[in-house]
């Protein structure tokens, strides 16, 4: 997938997903010469955040049992108690465009009021699919709980490598928005407008 990037001319990548960071981008470096910017659940500033010292992470299964994942804990706890809750079901949901659905919502509430009975605080969004459902994440989890996702500081990663590898546009130079997926289907396209919320075209990304 990143060589098929690669032969359209990106300057940087952004791995947009937890589960293929802590897995693969160590090995994806030392392929390509160009900035990789990779996702990791934000458990630094959720630490430094939380009053209560306990802090709950919603991630997929995959990532839950990645020593990566489990290192990264290890490094950045500060001190608190973290819960990690595998959220199976939920990127099917939303991949599904049925993130609004009872049954979405059901295995929400399965998921995190548990988690608020033990006192969480603080709630990390460990998978880069759940900032579609935040509202709901919210609203079950309630006002007393701060939810901590990462695009602000992976979007300011990112802009920094650009910056210091001289690859920022010209500010006379208008960007395009393209969307590529190995699965473009009508389908897809539509519910990848949804989630964008503005109609758009998904172009093939194949070997």
């Amino acid at each position: 997938m990143a060589k098929l990037l690669l032969a359209k001319g990106v300057k940087a990548l952004v791995i947009a997903c937890n589960t293929a960071t802590v897995n693969a981008i160590e090995q994806l470096r030392a392929q390509v010469n160009i900035p990789i910017i990779g996702v990791e659940p934000a458990i630094k500033p959720a630490a430094k955040q939380s009053i209560s010292k306990k802090i709950a992470i919603l991630a997929t299964q995959a990532t839950s049992e990645n020593q990566r994942f489990k290192d990264l804990i290890d490094r950045h706890h500060n001190g608190a108690q973290i819960f990690i809750q595998p959220c199976p079901g939920l990127v099917e949901f939303i991949e599904q465009g049925q993130q609004h659905s009872p049954a979405c919502n059901a295995l929400l509430r399965q998921y995190i009021e548990p988690l608020v009975k033990q006192g969480i605080d603080t709630l990390v969004l460990g998978c880069t699919h759940y900032p579609f459902i935040q509202q709901q994440i919210s609203v079950i989890a309630g006002q007393q709980v701060n939810i901590i996702e990462t695009a602000a500081p992976v979007t300011q990663q990112l802009m920094k490598k650009l910056a210091e590898n001289n690859l920022t546009a010209g500010k006379t130079q208008q960007g395009q928005t393209q969307f590529f997926s190995s699965l473009a289907t009508k389908e897809q396209e539509q519910i990848f407008s949804q989630l964008w919320q503005a109609p758009l075209t998904l172009q093939p990304l194949k070997e």
